[in-house]
């Protein structure tokens, strides 16, 4: 296709030098936050022993030991252990009756629970996880999740009308300010409140900063810079596992977490914004500043005549004005909608497979992810594993597209994630290890299948309607991430029926993609 307008002279700029390089660097370095996140709830929630709190006796038997106290006042399972959710109704016997005749009537803990008094500060011990009570823990990571949803509907607009570096920055600052607060609150429900608000904030940071960088990218290494932001997303969570294991009180380690985002403020000074997005808005001269800095940076020249006043014969504009203006009508004829994507047969088949691709996808990366705490295993090493074998995943990726195809890639990894949750169903508690193991081939291939979503969407749709059809695709995937945690509450009923639905969801969604044309190799379809 021939270059024109704004395409053209950030050509001329260069497409992947240093201007650019440093842009995907700025874009790089939050995404260390999303990751820590993303998952850091998971180790501030440990396994702690509890039993409810029974010091009523205290007041008839003031010397009694702990050991006495809880025999006379705990039932035990069938295990001989003490119950950690029930209790024997309190009585006003005095002691010695209660030792003789001992308590029958049961009830459910009225006064709390008690913790080891050695155990740092968790969201468990703090909130009273536990019980009744322990399911809000899932509930809050579906919270959070919501937080990204309504973040993507919020901010993607907002950085349409606004402009890209402005919602960056106030996305940087809110998560920086709500995330250190959540270190701060006193209710669970206001932790669950202000982790909704930091979710949409991940999502105003990742998409627009994503956006940023691929505007200011050419074509030609635009993968390179969504993998880069990717591998750093991978590192940030072996980052976690690191500092989740030094840190163990939660609210510290939510402060050292969030904290580091207000270091980020000195991008006031070195964010630049988006010269297509200023050109699409009339700012012409302001994209020319921001085009001939950019070219100084890359040691490039613009050519003098893309810049320069060319005279009357452009009626007082300058060429990148006139190259815009003169392509506003072809691309108003041109314009979709979401409609588009379901009133045409071929296309409302790409897009119903593909949004269930991301939606599988994302409700086995998330079933598997969320997970890491009932492997087995120690969960600081799970959690760095799983973050390290998204690096080879998503480098992986790119070789796999180009040897065998976006079709059979795409199928073929969401089939294994599947086959492999499947499989995990199967293996006996005793044997965490293989769990894990299995567990860390699904990461693996999820991660890549994620990678292989991005690249094989952006092909299928046409131009007209990529953004909307990508969009599409990808709030499908935020309702999957909001439904993985509500998911793994059936585990209650039955250990095997998260896992299973995690592992049964991606078959369908892989044999589905069989369904669709292969892209490697062909050009990019414009209109619909």
């Amino acid at each position: 296709l021939p270059m024109s307008g704004i395409g053209e002279i950030l050509k001329a700029v260069g497409d992947f030098e240093l201007f650019q390089k440093c842009l995907v660097l700025l874009t790089m370095l939050p995404c260390l936050s999303v990751a820590f996140h993303q998952f850091c709830q998971l180790f501030m929630v440990p396994h702690v022993p509890h039993h409810c709190d029974t010091s009523w006796i205290r007041a008839i038997g003031p010397n009694l030991t702990e050991e006495e106290q809880l025999n006379l006042t705990l039932p035990r399972d069938v295990d001989g252990e003490y119950e950690q959710c029930s209790m024997y109704s309190p009585v006003d016997w005095d002691l010695s009756s209660i030792m003789e005749y001992g308590l029958n009537a049961t009830e459910k803990c009225s006064s709390g629970w008690v913790y080891p008094s050695a155990q740092p500060p968790s969201l468990l011990t703090e909130f009273d996880l536990v019980c009744d009570r322990k399911d809000l823990n899932d509930v809050s990571q579906s919270i959070y999740m919501l937080g990204l949803l309504l973040g993507a509907m919020i901010f993607g607009p907002l950085s349409d009308r606004i402009g890209r570096r402005p919602v960056i920055l106030i996305s940087i600052f809110l998560q920086g300010l709500f995330g250190v607060g959540i270190a701060f609150v006193p209710h669970f429900y206001v932790y669950m409140a202000f982790r909704c608000v930091v979710g949409a904030t991940v999502s105003g940071v990742t998409m627009t900063i994503l956006a940023l960088a691929t505007e200011w990218v050419g074509v030609s290494s635009r993968p390179k810079a969504v993998l880069l932001s990717h591998c750093c997303f991978a590192i940030g969570q072996m980052l976690l596992a690191g500092l989740s294991y030094g840190i163990r009180n939660w609210r510290l380690l939510e402060i050292a977490g969030s904290a580091p985002m207000f270091a980020l403020f000195f991008y006031i000074w070195v964010l630049p914004e988006s010269a297509r997005w200023l050109v699409t808005k009339g700012r012409i001269e302001e994209a020319k500043k921001l085009l001939q800095k950019a070219a100084s940076i890359n040691k490039r020249t613009i050519p003098p005549g893309l810049l320069e006043q060319p005279g009357v014969s452009f009626a007082g504009f300058d060429s990148l004005a006139f190259c815009i203006l003169k392509l506003k009508p072809e691309t108003q004829t041109k314009s979709g909608s979401t409609l588009d994507l379901f009133r045409k047969k071929h296309l409302r088949k790409l897009t119903l497979i593909m949004s269930c691709a991301w939606f599988v996808n994302s409700l086995v990366y998330y079933g598997l992810s969320l997970n890491v705490t009932n492997f087995g295993l120690d969960i600081y090493l799970t959690q760095l594993a799983f973050g390290a074998v998204e690096i080879p995943a998503r480098v992986g990726c790119i070789f796999m597209l180009q040897w065998f195809g976006r079709k059979k890639t795409q199928a073929v990894l969401l089939l294994l994630s599947g086959l492999v949750c499947l499989i995990i169903t199967g293996i006996p508690e005793d044997q965490p290890g293989t769990s894990t193991i299995l567990a860390i081939i699904g990461k693996f291939t999820a991660s890549a299948s994620f990678s292989t979503s991005y690249v094989y969407s952006a092909e299928l749709f046409p131009t007209v309607i990529r953004q909307t059809g990508v969009g599409l695709c990808s709030m499908s995937a935020r309702v999957a991430g909001i439904m993985a945690p509500l998911i793994r509450l059936l585990g209650q009923y039955h250990r095997a029926i998260p896992m299973a639905i995690f592992g049964s969801a991606p078959v369908v969604g892989g044999l589905l993609c069989f369904l669709l044309p292969e892209t490697r190799g062909t050009e990019l379809v414009d209109d619909t």
